[in-house]
């Protein structure tokens, strides 16, 4: 159990909050490695002074996963997708 669990209406929301928490993580990692000011990630980005004071404080809510992935992928981070097997279903 975690803690998007808790706050996430569904299993599936909660996954999606993991992954765009992951992202933003990783970008605000990345951006402070680099000494960026946000002016600097604005440029850098091309978002807006707000879009990115709104990501590098963790606004989980203002960003799909589509998003960070693209700002993700300015930065030269990458996703990879893993998909697992669940195991046999049972007809019920």
């Amino acid at each position: 159990m975690s803690v998007w669990d808790d706050i996430a209406d569904t299993p599936d929301e909660a996954a999606n909050l993991a992954l765009r928490a992951e992202f933003m993580h990783a970008i605000g990692e990345q951006v402070e490695c680099r000494g960026w000011t946000q002016a600097d990630a604005v440029r850098e980005l091309g978002l807006t002074q707000p879009r990115v004071s709104a990501l590098l404080r963790g606004k989980i809510s203002q960003f799909s996963l589509d998003a960070l992935v693209v700002i993700g992928l300015k930065l030269g981070l990458r996703a990879e997708v893993r998909v697992t097997d669940p195991g046999p279903v049972l007809a019920g």
